[in-house]
């Protein structure tokens, strides 16, 4: 679903509320177990600090934001406090249920929403969004259905690009460089 620049703009410039997916989106996919010194395992997760300062940028120019993930993990939890993510949706297999419940909540239609994801469980959802993204390396099937394949890849920075897009077609993003220029 090929757009041109002006549409993607179009597009990005109604986005009010951005979401994402997790792993492959703000991870690059892998998870890790390490073992526990007195047995069992824990999980631990990579993050970049750029998509970390991006969503706080998001959050100062106006939008919210919310993670819809298909697994659950004390590591996204810990994420969304450190950076107010608005809304966090863990262990949605089915994904179409929490993202109609957070729209809800958020009083926001389709057309305002962006949701980043890698994978086809995704699907669902983009193909209802206003701003489809996949990142970089993201599922071949998934691209083809998508508005904006990243340049970068999923925890390395996707989500820092897809809210530098957003914001851009905004007319915010001069507004934040402007403020760390002064």
């Amino acid at each position: 679903m090929a757009l041109t620049s002006k549409q993607l703009r179009l597009r990005a410039r109604k986005i009010k509320l951005l979401l994402m997916d997790v792993d492959g989106v703000l991870t690059d996919g892998r998870i890790y177990y390490l073992p526990r010194p007195r047995g069992g395992l824990f999980e631990t997760k990579t993050f970049h600090s750029h998509d970390g300062l991006g969503i706080r940028l998001a959050h100062q120019a106006g939008l919210k934001t919310g993670i819809i993930t298909g697994r659950s993990s004390p590591v996204i939890e810990h994420r969304v406090k450190e950076l107010g993510i608005h809304f966090l949706q863990q262990n949605a297999l089915e994904k179409l249920t929490p993202y109609e419940k957070i729209l809800h909540a958020a009083r926001l239609g389709d057309e305002e929403v962006c949701f980043v994801g890698d994978d086809i469980v995704d699907l669902p959802i983009l193909r209802r969004v206003g701003l489809a993204v996949a990142v970089n390396g993201a599922d071949e099937f998934l691209r083809r259905h998508v508005h904006y394949v990243t340049r970068r890849p999923g925890g390395l920075g996707a989500v820092r690009e897809t809210i530098e897009l957003i914001l851009s077609a905004q007319g915010k993003w001069n507004a934040v460089l402007k403020y760390y220029l002064r």
